[in-house]
């Protein structure tokens, strides 16, 4: 069983964006991204990765674009349900977010999925798979 580990305390965690994190995938060691997001009052936590094409980022490090409580794939426009990661506009219409699963006690945020060991707040270090435009050709 993974060791739980905290990911943030409650307050630090937006209103209306996300709170970007970075993940290790415990088989394979690699990193990856995660956002945290609220919803009718609650936290969820999603892989940070559209998936129209899954190497184009929902959060880019400044926090995601959001209309009400859909984050948005500035990319492709793609909406997503914050409470259950589901696309209901764009060209994945009907995919879902890959979920992290994360607990909640006394004010902090931990990751408590086994596939996944906390790294740090933030992006990737040195990670270079997203587009450096908002279009999904590198110009």
């Amino acid at each position: 069983m993974a060791t739980r580990r905290a990911v943030a305390p409650i307050e630090d965690v937006p209103d209306e964006t996300t709170y970007l994190f970075t993940l290790r995938e415990t088989e394979s060691g690699e990193e990856r991204e995660a956002i945290l997001v609220r919803a009718d009052g609650e936290l969820h936590a999603w892989l940070n990765y559209c998936q129209h094409y899954t190497h184009i980022k929902i959060d880019k490090g400044s926090g995601a674009e959001m209309r009400g409580e859909e984050l948005i794939c500035e990319n492709h426009g793609a909406y997503f349900e914050s409470e259950s990661g589901f696309c209901t506009f764009g060209p994945c219409e009907g995919a879902y977010l890959n979920e992290i699963e994360i607990a909640v006690e006394n004010g902090t945020v931990f990751l408590s999925d086994e596939d996944y060991e906390f790294v740090r707040e933030g992006a990737i270090e040195g990670d270079g798979t997203d587009l450096e435009s908002k279009s999904n050709y590198k110009f």
